[in-house]
């Protein structure tokens, strides 16, 4: 049988196969993102009942502006190790929430991290060698309704951190003592209240590590390397914001509600702005190449330089 013949006598599913192998990489993850409906129905429950702020939303659209911006960079042929890391994670994601195949059911959280993550995993299928994967990860993982779960489990903690390190800043000034979230500064109580846990300004400053570290086509090992001076900088900035506000309440000189914000929103543009300037690669000074000798000159250090072509 000649070539000719096998190629119009071939079988359909050969032709089936094409199509697919030559699906676009949109293609698949439309079918993945549709494969996932209900994790995005369940965090479009938890936004619409106000149990969350929707910060998530400003992931997904960083993530989305990524893909659209390496369209043109897009794999033709995925890598598969991410391919099927996404497709285990997409099927165990839809296990965990319905708790079948002998897994237990989890909370949709839970559930919705896997499904997030599996997500990530096929837009890194696609995506250019250069895009490092761990940015990607954690955009997907705060594009999930997540704040007030962290206000719940590590608010306290982290109001208790600040409350102390508050104390000891403001010791020199005035007599101030502290009982868990609360400070007694000159003789006022002033409780470091959930808005002053910092826990938006975290989300804020990783949000911004991930998406200027894609910008800036940062190696996933220089942005694992500056995870913790991020989570430094936005404790120092939370810090630093409580720490006024309680120097003024403690003086008895409370600041207006407009101030108070604009406090916040300045510190936090500090704390985002340097977390940035971070994340941004340091510019090397280009190498100055001096010109080499010229044949017929004669080049002294120090001297002139002097034509002896006639």
């Amino acid at each position: 049988m000649s070539l000719a013949t096998l190629a119009h006598q071939h079988p359909r599913v050969v032709d089936w196969a094409i199509r697919i192998d030559r699906t676009p990489a949109f293609g698949w993850l439309a079918l993945q993102c549709a494969a996932l409906a209900p994790t995005w129905a369940w965090m479009a429950r938890r936004l619409q009942d106000g149990s969350d702020d929707p910060l998530g939303l400003v992931a997904l659209v960083a993530l989305a502006a990524l893909a659209w911006q390496c369209r043109r960079e897009l794999r033709a042929s995925p890598r598969l190790g991410w391919l099927a890391l996404a497709g285990v994670g997409t099927v165990l994601a839809t296990l965990l929430r319905t708790g079948g195949g002998g897994l237990p059911a989890l909370p949709p959280l839970a559930s919705g991290l896997v499904a997030v993550l599996s997500l990530a995993a096929g837009l890194l299928a696609f995506l250019p060698r250069g895009v490092a994967a761990l940015p990607v990860a954690g955009l997907s993982v705060l594009a999930l309704p997540l704040l007030s779960s962290l206000q719940f489990y590590a608010g306290y903690p982290l109001r208790v951190v600040t409350a102390e390190a508050s104390r000891w800043l403001l010791a020199p000034g005035f007599e101030v003592a502290r009982e868990g979230a609360t400070l007694m500064v000159d003789g006022r109580l002033v409780i470091v209240d959930a808005p002053c846990s910092g826990v938006q300004m975290v989300w804020l400053g990783y949000f911004t590590a991930c998406a200027v570290a894609l910008w800036a086509r940062r190696s996933d090992r220089a942005f694992l390397r500056r995870l913790p001076a991020v989570g430094l900088l936005v404790l120092a900035g939370n810090i630093v914001r409580n720490s006024v506000l309680i120097a003024f309440e403690g003086a008895g000189h409370a600041l207006a509600p407009w101030a108070h914000n604009a406090l916040g929103l300045v510190l936090l543009a500090v704390v985002c702005g340097a977390i940035a300037r971070l994340m941004v690669p340091a510019r090397v000074a280009p190498r100055i190449e001096f010109d080499r000798p010229l044949p017929g000159l004669i080049t002294a250090e120090g001297g002139r330089r002097v034509d002896t072509v006639r």
